[in-house]
């Protein structure tokens, strides 16, 4: 699709600026499993149901081949499809729209993904089945919605294909967990991975994937593991903040602002110090009125000492 969305204001430098949930731990895991499918030379296209700003589609378009399709799905600024779902847009995403979304995703890529503005009921429409080997859900919270999409994520992955599951266990996203773990224990889902926000899965054989991740220690720098077991299958918990892996660069990054420079200056700018405490280290010493040093100099000490405890109680 060819760029054609306005140059806005304030054009993300980095990923880091694009608003959004995307933590480093899960770009890490991402990245696991999108560089192993090039090394292997699987192939497939890419899928993201739900895009918000755009943050997570940015990230995952740096893995696309040629002759890939990299399909998002999101309602943006179109209306949903019931009230409940409605709701749900107005509350959360009460500031999502199409244009913020491209023009954030053209900061880092020449061309835009194949953009399905609407809900995502419609992705069989627009993706072909056993067509993506890789597909992230992360669109509506309601259990009717994310059981539909997990099925979509089925139908459209080929039999080695990796699905990642957002709020799969968020408290405020029972629906999502409803549907995940009815995936599990009914659909043939396969965990191959947790982290703290997503559940990573696949219809095929999870084992390869898990003894990847076990075998080689050098990417868990900064990732703490732990190996649980769920019906008897074999899970993998990863949590920590690492590093966060290279990202497609903005064609932005070297952007000087003005709030760059308003920031500069009120670093520099010497902080106003509070008034020190009588007595403090470094405090001016306070000095004696003209009467309290006659007191002083004239009077008997215990009268002097009377005085000043009088004094101190005003």
């Amino acid at each position: 699709m060819t760029a054609t969305a306005p140059r806005a204001a304030q054009q993300p430098r980095t990923l880091h600026e694009v608003k959004g949930w995307f933590p480093s731990l899960d770009q890490v895991i991402f990245d696991r499993f999108l560089s192993r499918q090039k090394r292997l030379g699987q192939r497939g296209d890419l899928l993201e149901m739900g895009a918000y700003m755009g943050k997570s589609a940015i990230f995952t378009a740096g893995y696309l081949r040629v002759d890939e399709r990299f399909t998002v799905c999101d309602l943006f600024d179109a209306p949903a499809p019931d009230e409940r779902n409605a709701a749900e847009a107005r509350k959360s995403y009460a500031t999502l729209t199409r244009v913020a979304f491209e023009q954030n995703y053209l900061a880092f890529h020449d061309e835009l993904p194949d953009v399905v503005q609407g809900p995502t009921s419609l992705v069989p429409d627009h993706v072909a089945a056993d067509s993506c080997r890789f597909v992230h859900v992360d669109a509506s919270h309601l259990y009717e919605h994310v059981a539909g999409d997990i099925d979509a994520a089925h139908t459209a992955l080929v039999p080695t294909g990796v699905v990642v599951l957002d709020d799969f266990r968020s408290e405020h996203t029972p629906g999502v967990a409803a549907a995940t773990w009815e995936a599990v224990f009914l659909r043939g889902l396969r965990p191959v991975c947790l982290t703290t926000q997503k559940l990573y899965g696949t219809w095929g054989d999870p084992e390869p994937l898990q003894e990847e991740l076990l075998a080689d220690e050098e990417w868990r720098a900064g990732t703490h593991l732990s190996v649980q077991e769920i019906a008897g299958q074999r899970v993998l918990r990863f949590s920590g903040r690492p590093p966060s892996p290279a990202a497609p660069r903005s064609r932005y990054a070297g952007e000087i602002r003005e709030s760059d420079t308003r920031e500069s200056d009120t670093a520099a700018a010497p902080s106003p110090q509070a008034p020190r405490a009588a007595g403090s280290a470094g405090s001016v010493p306070r000095r004696r009125s003209p009467v309290r040093k006659l007191a002083a100099d004239v009077l008997p000490p215990v009268v002097t000492r009377a005085i000043r405890r009088r004094g101190g109680k005003q």
